[in-house]
């Protein structure tokens, strides 16, 4: 068996299974497929890999559940079978991890609480908080209050905004294809399989159908996925669900279906999105002591180390910070808004529940959510 970087090592993957591999041709849910991607997802889990599930099929188990003959056109009746099939889909999730000893969350998201920066953190910090406990959150769109304009379109794109969301190093999308092919497997029986390339690569786009197609076999929103997905340092795997155990493979670094690559590791990524795409909108001034456990340490920025809050922003904005002579030092994320951060500026983090009423984050920003100035 050849390992490979997408094997063993790894710590945490989003896994999105497709409405093909839970569904019986589209009508109602198939328990037993269910069953054998639970019992993958846990064996991952307990293998040291934290799983965040993205899962369609809240339509087609709505269809069956209302006695429809098809699936509707109409966005309100599909929103409405949404609405009655999403009770079945993790039901069914639910019985079948429960067998195990796991439990599940279910997490429902539309695109504004991913393009709100405030709804953005505090999703991010719901998710966090689950996988740390052991919980597997199984996310879907929130098809019942999602209009066409706050669509995912699909949850290729959802599972790679997910991705982006926890700073996961693997996306892994699982359809009825192979992977990626040179050419339209459908017509050319022999086109060769891409085993691997860089997710930027333009010429992907071709070979998937060109930007102006819906792509063969839906692999057009596959690679796009793929694209945003390396945005933050993931990596992407695009392989068949039909393979026996192969999320069980993948982990124990067998090569299977096609593997989309970033650039850069996820850290590093991230950090440069940090630094280069986010218009600050305030500054904390740190005392010598942060100055040196931020230069010195990587570590997280915490409220005793602030000496001055300047300016006014939001919880989840970005904000400058800078020693007491001025100079720019990092810059990240911050957990607190202004009026928040003034309160708590120079306390111990254990006492910021007695000032604000409320348990918040123990730093100001976090070490993921930080970038030191160059």
């Amino acid at each position: 068996m050849n390992k490979s970087r997408d094997g063993a090592g790894t710590r945490r993957w989003v896994v999105k299974i497709g409405s093909s591999l839970i569904t019986n041709n589209g009508t109602g849910l198939d328990r037993d497929a269910i069953e054998k991607w639970v019992r993958q997802l846990v064996s991952l889990q307990q293998g040291g890999i934290e799983v965040v599930l993205v899962s369609s099929g809240a339509v087609a188990e709505g269809v069956k559940r209302l006695g429809l003959k098809k699936r509707p056109r109409e966005i309100h009746l599909q929103q409405a079978a949404a609405a009655v099939g999403q009770m079945g889909l993790i039901q069914a999730y639910e019985s079948c991890f429960q067998q195990y000893g796991v439990h599940t969350a279910q997490v429902l998201l539309t695109h504004d609480d991913l393009s709100n920066r405030r709804r953005y953190l505090n999703a991010r910090s719901t998710l966090a908080g689950l996988v740390g406990m052991q919980v597997v959150p199984v996310i879907n769109e929130n098809d019942t209050v999602a209009t066409a304009e706050l669509c995912f379109g699909d949850n290729d794109t959802l599972g790679a905004l997910v991705a982006n969301l926890l700073g996961a190093d693997t996306l892994i999308i699982l359809t009825d294809q192979q992977g990626l092919h040179e050419a339209d497997p459908r017509t050319q029986a022999d086109a060769p399989l891409i085993a691997e390339a860089m997710a930027e690569d333009s010429r992907l786009l071709a070979m998937a159908g060109g930007s102006g197609s819906l792509g063969r076999g839906g692999m057009i929103t596959k690679i796009t996925a793929a694209r945003l997905a390396a945005r933050s340092g993931a990596r992407t795997i695009i392989a068949s669900g039909r393979e026996p155990d192969v999320l069980v493979r993948l982990a124990q670094g067998e090569s299977i279906g096609t593997r989309l690559l970033p650039e850069k590791q996820p850290m590093a990524a991230r950090k440069q999105w940090l630094a280069g795409h986010l218009k600050a909108k305030g500054q904390l001034v740190i005392d010598a002591g942060a100055v040196t456990v931020l230069r010195e340490s990587g570590r997280s920025l915490l409220p005793v180390g602030v000496s001055a809050v300047n300016g006014q922003f939001d919880r989840g904005e970005m904000v400058v910070c800078v020693d007491e002579s001025g100079q720019e030092i990092a810059r990240g994320l911050v957990n607190y808004d202004s009026r928040e951060a003034s309160q708590i500026l120079r306390q111990s983090s254990r006492q910021i529940e007695g000032i604000l009423g409320y348990v918040g984050d123990a730093e100001m920003i976090h070490r993921d959510n930080l970038v030191l100035t160059e």
